[in-house]
Parts: structure tokens; C-alpha cells; sequence
């Protein structure tokens, strides 16, 4: 029968750290000052040193996170270590435990076996005592109890025997013991046991005390015996110190043999993954290589395995790919040829008829009407072929890369008025209203940019929002910080499809071919338009939506070189209201090739650079145009 119970050993106080004295009441003396001082520099120090460790255990949490993220070699080492570590921890501790629990069960079986021996050896030996005095009984009992402390296995077995309480013979010994055991080391709860039960045998286990601090692991197994008529709690304890010393050996050789596993499967998981993800490597390497260009690039084939007829197939591919791209690039540099030198060819025999054609138009008057017409059409459609020709030449210069920037300082509102004094017959033929909207001091704004190529883009976004516009207003809407510049071409017409938007800048793409159109090319301009963009290293998005208008949106870098990371304009500037300018009063913008209206206000750099508006002097503001914003847009294209 056994009695489960815990029995710990007291904790000693720790002596506390000195503290320095004082001069008097609240007067801290010298020794207190220096003490202070050294506990500040002492705090300080702690401080760095955490923030040392802080910083440190970040840096190495980061690194093994970009490690685990774009390391197949690594995760599948690390998952395997993991999974080992966790394997090996439960087997070995299952195997420990096992192993623990046999060892006591073992020891424990014995020592109940002895301890039963030993009682009846004492019980014996006491039922013949024949004794009248208490001194002898007290020898005799040391004398009889003497030969179990010898009996045990190991000789490691200790006994304690108590008289029970409550018994008032004068013969009685009230304890005997085999030096060192004292009945305080004896659970309460077994001696409960013991005395209410004369013929059972409890055993607990027990914290037996060695040395000045020592604690062995021990069972204490009790009995009663029966002396002349009084009754005796008997108790043997065995020390399985031994039997620990062997099971700690256990464990450390179990925990030693675990960790050489777990490097041993490491290493293999290494090798492993190595010989499997070292070709996926590489094959990595050679498409980024063949993506750049390098298409002369393939795999080592090594072996007839897998990865072997992995990297046969890559080679292949790269082959097949080499050939088409090579014949792309050549059919592509023969068409480029071929449009560049139909276009130079073409120029000769153009010109001449031109001149033919011109002189018919200004004789036409004379003609009759037929002739006149026919005269009036051969001139147009010949500055029509013109314009076609010199879009197919500066199309054919692009794709050479030829094409280069004449880069000056000017202000972008000069290029803007250029712009609208072309369009405003167009405006005027459509009856739309053009107007400008800015918030820029003085309405200035100095840009580094080829003016030829800008006024371009401009004059292009803007004839094409007056022909869409069927007769509502087109708005220009400028705006600048420190690097970037933008001017969005804001129309309020038939608007633009998300598949229109996704191809607006294709070569030669119309969103309605059969649609009449009174102005327009062949489809290059905003194709030509977006290279010109490009050249400057800047961005012309569009925006669209069926039935409220369209948006076009050119942004700059101020300065050449300057990378753009945003739009002073959002897109679109007004968020898509189809706003009118009706409402909104017009100042003049004085530029050094004239003066044009000015429609609203749009953003500001900082409040300091906003200007007010209008004759009255009072600042006008847009209330759907907000001031710059990040580009965000996710209906923009042509990147």
C-alpha cells in the first residue's frame, strides 16, 4: 500500500545587500552620494546593454525570416530539425520516464521485500525478549535494530523506530534510531497509516536529507512491531541515490545521443535538399540570365536522373525560345526598315505631288464645280498622307532609338497657351468651352523639356478631348510641387470603355473605326504621345467612363533625371463629377506669348503659394479638385 505525498525542504534567506548610512535625518552623506552614482551608471549601462540585445535579437529575427522566405533549402531544413527535435524530445522522455518508473518499481519491490523481512526478524526477535528493566530493553532494541541497518542491499538502508503515542509502559523505549533519521523526515499522512493499521506495510516516497543542504531521493517503507506489550512504529528508509546516479547516466546518454541524431539528420536533410534544390538554383539563375537577354545561356547536364532530363528540357526550351525571339527581333527590325524606308521613300514623290496639288487648289475657281471639289480633296487628303508620313517617321525613329530631347528651361504655361491658340477654331467648331485650372504663383512653372515634343503631347490630348467632347466643356488642369509637374486634359463627352483605356495607346487602335471624325489621324498620336512621355521619363495615363468623359494625364519631372514617385494631379482632378465651368469666374494668365483665361484653382505646393483668382480679388477654389495626391489610380495605362 502506498501513500502519495509531497515534502519539499525550506528555502534559507539569502543575506540582503548593504546600505550605505547618512550623515542625518534626511541628509544623505558622501558614501550614499557615491552609492547613487554608481546605481545611475550601473541603470544606464543595463539600459544600453537591453537595448544592445534588443536591437540585436531584431536584426537576427529579420535576417532568418528573409532567409526562411527566399530559402527552399533553408525551410526544408529547419521544418526537418524542427519536426527531429520534436520526435526525439518525446521519445526520449517517454524513454526516460519508462526507464525512471522501472528503476523504482524495481527498487521499490526490493526494498518492500527486505522491509518485510526485516520486520518479521525484529517481531521474532521480540516475542523471545524476556527482559525486567528499561535500560536493557533499551539495549536490546539497539542491538536488534542495529543488524537492519547492515541487511539491505547496497548497505544503504536506514531504520526509525517510534513508540506510538498514548501507551504508558515502563519498559517502553520511546525512539530508537541508526543516526542522522529523526521522525520529523517521516510524512505525516504514513504515520496516520502505520498506527491505524498493526499488520499492514506503507511505503512514500520521500526527500531524505544529506549533509547541510543535500537531499537524496528515498522511500520510507513503515510496520508496527509489538515489544512487551507496547506497539512500535518501525520504519526503513532506503537511499536510491544510486538508483538516480544510473538514471541521470541514462538520460544524459539518451539526450547525447538525441542531439548527435539530430545533426545527423540535419546533415543529411542538407545534403539531401542540396543535391535537389542546388539544380533548381541554377535553373533559376539561367532564366533571370535568359529574361535579361543573355539567351546564349543553358543548364550543365550532369547524370541521366530526373534533374538531368529536367535541365535537357530547360536547355531545349531555351533553344526554341533563342530561335523564336531571334526571328521576332529580325522580322521586327525588317519591318522597322521597311516603314522607315517606305517613308524616306515616299517623301520625294509626296512633295511632288503636294506641289501639284497645291497649285490645283489655288487655281480651283477656275474650274467647274467637279474639278473643284476634286481639287479641294486632293489637297486635303495629300496634307492628311503628310501628316501620316511624318507620324510613320517619328514611329520608325522611336524604334531605332534614335529619337533624343532637346531639353530647355521654359515654362509649361507658354506651351499650354501655344497649345490652346491651335485648338481654339476646333473648340469654336464644336462649340465646346476651353479653359485652364491651375493654383500655381504667378502661374508660372519652370520644367527642363524638349518643347517640341511637349507641345506634341499637349496639342494631341487636347484635340482629341474637344472631338470627343460632343460640345460639353474640356478643362486643362495644371498643377506642380517641388520635382513633378502634371497637366491633365479633363473632357466631359462620350468617355471611355475599361477595355478602350487598357488599349488607348496601341499603334494604330481606334476605339470606333466606323465613327465619323472631323479631325484625328491614323491612331499613332497617343502612341507617339506616350514615347515622347517616356523620352522626358515621365508618365501619360488615361481615365475613362462611358457617358461621363474621358481624362488624359501628362506628369513631368521638374528637372531632367528627376525620378517621379507621385502626380501633383489626381486622376481625374475633378473625381469624376461632369462639372461644368459655368459657375466659376476667369482671371487672365500673362505669359510671354500672350494672355489666356484662367477657370478655378487646383492645389497648392503649400498655402503659401496660393493666389487669388478673378477680378474681385477673392480666391476661387474648385471643390471637386483636390490638391496633389499619390498615384494610385488603378484605371491608368501606359507603363
Amino acid at each position: 500500500m502506498s501513500i502519495d505525498s509531497t515534502s519539499g525542504q525550506p528555502d534559507g534567506a539569502a543575506p540582503g545587500d548593504g546600505v550605505p548610512g547618512t550623515l542625518g535625518p534626511g541628509t544623505p552623506g558622501p558614501a550614499a552620494s557615491l552609492w547613487g552614482k554608481l546605481a545611475a551608471g550601473t541603470g544606464a549601462g543595463l539600459a544600453a546593454a537591453g537595448r544592445f540585445l534588443w536591437h540585436a535579437a531584431r536584426r537576427v529575427q529579420r535576417s532568418l525570416s528573409r532567409r526562411w522566405r527566399t530559402s527552399l533549402q533553408f525551410r526544408t531544413v529547419l521544418t526537418t530539425l524542427v519536426v527531429a527535435s520534436i520526435a526525439v524530445v518525446g521519445v526520449g522522455g517517454y524513454l526516460a520516464g519508462q526507464v525512471s518508473n522501472g528503476l523504482f518499481k524495481e527498487r521499490l519491490a526490493q526494498a518492500q521485500q527486505e522491509s518485510l523481512r526485516g520486520v518479521t526478524q525484529v517481531q521474532d526477535s521480540f516475542n523471545n525478549a524476556s527482559l525486567s528493566d528499561q535500560p536493557r530493553v533499551s539495549t536490546y532494541v539497539k542491538d536488534t535494530l542495529k543488524l537492519l541497518e547492515v541487511g539491505g542491499a547496497d548497505d544503504n538502508r536506514k531504520y526509525l523506530m517510534v513508540k506510538i503515542p498514548g501507551q504508558t509502559s515502563k519498559l517502553a523505549v520511546s525512539s530508537s534510531d541508526s543516526g542522522g533519521v529523526t521522525a520529523a523526515i517521516i510524512p505525516d499522512d504514513l504515520r496516520a497509516a502505520v498506527q491505524g493499521d498493526p499488520d499492514g506495510q506503507f511505503w512514500q516516497s520521500i526527500a531524505l536529507p544529506t549533509g547541510s543542504s543535500g537531499v537524496h531521493p528515498a522511500v520510507v517503507i513503515g510496520s508496527q512491531v509489538e515489544l512487551l506489550q507496547t506497539n512500535y512504529e518501525l520504519y526503513m528508509i532506503y537511499d536510491l541515490n544510486s538508483a538516480q546516479v544510473t538514471l541521470n547516466y541514462i538520460k544524459s546518454v539518451l539526450w547525447l545521443a538525441g542531439s548527435v541524431l539530430l545533426l545527423l539528420i540535419g546533415a543529411i536533410t542538407w545534403y539531401v535538399t542540396r543535391m535537389v534544390v542546388k539544380p533548381v538554383s541554377q535553373a533559376a539563375a539561367v532564366s533571370e540570365k535568359l529574361a535579361a537577354g543573355r539567351l546564349e545561356e543553358r543548364l550543365q547536364v550532369v547524370g541521366e536522373d530526373e534533374m538531368a532530363r529536367l535541365a535537357t528540357s530547360f536547355n531545349k526550351m531555351a533553344t526554341s525560345l533563342q530561335d523564336q525571339i531571334n526571328a521576332l527581333a529580325t522580322l521586327s527590325e525588317m519591318q522597322q526598315r521597311f516603314v522607315s524606308d517606305v517613308s524616306h521613300e515616299l517623301r520625294t514623290p509626296l512633295t511632288t505631288v503636294r506641289m501639284a496639288a497645291e497649285v490645283l487648289y489655288d487655281a480651283r475657281d477656275d474650274f467647274d464645280p467637279v474639278n473643284k471639289r476634286s481639287s479641294e480633296l486632293l489637297f486635303h487628303q495629300v496634307e492628311r498622307f503628310e501628316l501620316l508620313l511624318a507620324d510613320l517617321l517619328e514611329i520608325s525613329r522611336f524604334d531605332a532609338g534614335v529619337a533624343d530631347l532637346d531639353v530647355e528651361s521654359l515654362d509649361i504655361f507658354s506651351v499650354i497657351h501655344s497649345v490652346i491658340d491651335v485648338a481654339t477654331p476646333v473648340a469654336e467648331a464644336n462649340k465646346s468651352e476651353l479653359s485652364v485650372v491651375t493654383r500655381l504663383r504667378n502661374h508660372k512653372c519652370v520644367v527642363e523639356m524638349d518643347s517640341r515634343r511637349i507641345d506634341r503631347i499637349l496639342r494631341n490630348l487636347v484635340l482629341n478631348a474637344l472631338e470627343h467632347s460632343e460640345g460639353n466643356p474640356v478643362k486643362i488642369f495644371v498643377s506642380a510641387d517641388e520635382t513633378a509637374v502634371a497637366v491633365a486634359v479633363r473632357d466631359y463627352g462620350i468617355g471611355m470603355s475599361p477595355d478602350a483605356v487598357g488599349h488607348v495607346f496601341d499603334r494604330f487602335w481606334r476605339a470606333d473605326p466606323a465613327r465619323a471624325r472631323t479631325t484625328g489621324g491614323s491612331g499613332l498620336g497617343l502612341s507617339i504621345a506616350m514615347e515622347d512621355a517616356r523620352l522626358h521619363d515621365g508618365w501619360l495615363d488615361a481615365w475613362g467612363v462611358p457617358g461621363e468623359g474621358a481624362c488624359f494625364r501628362l506628369t513631368l519631372p521638374r528637372k531632367r533625371g528627376g525620378v517621379l514617385t507621385h502626380s501633383p494631379v489626381p486622376l481625374p482632378p475633378d473625381g469624376g463629377v461632369a462639372a461644368t465651368a459655368d459657375s466659376l469666374n476667369t482671371g487672365p494668365i500673362t505669359t510671354n506669348t500672350g494672355s489666356f483665361g484662367v477657370v478655378g484653382a487646383l492645389g497648392s505646393i503649400h498655402p503659401a503659394t496660393a493666389i487669388d483668382i478673378g477680378k474681385s480679388e477673392s480666391r476661387h477654389e474648385d471643390p471637386v479638385a483636390p490638391a496633389a495626391a499619390p498615384r494610385t489610380d488603378s484605371t491608368t495605362t501606359g507603363y
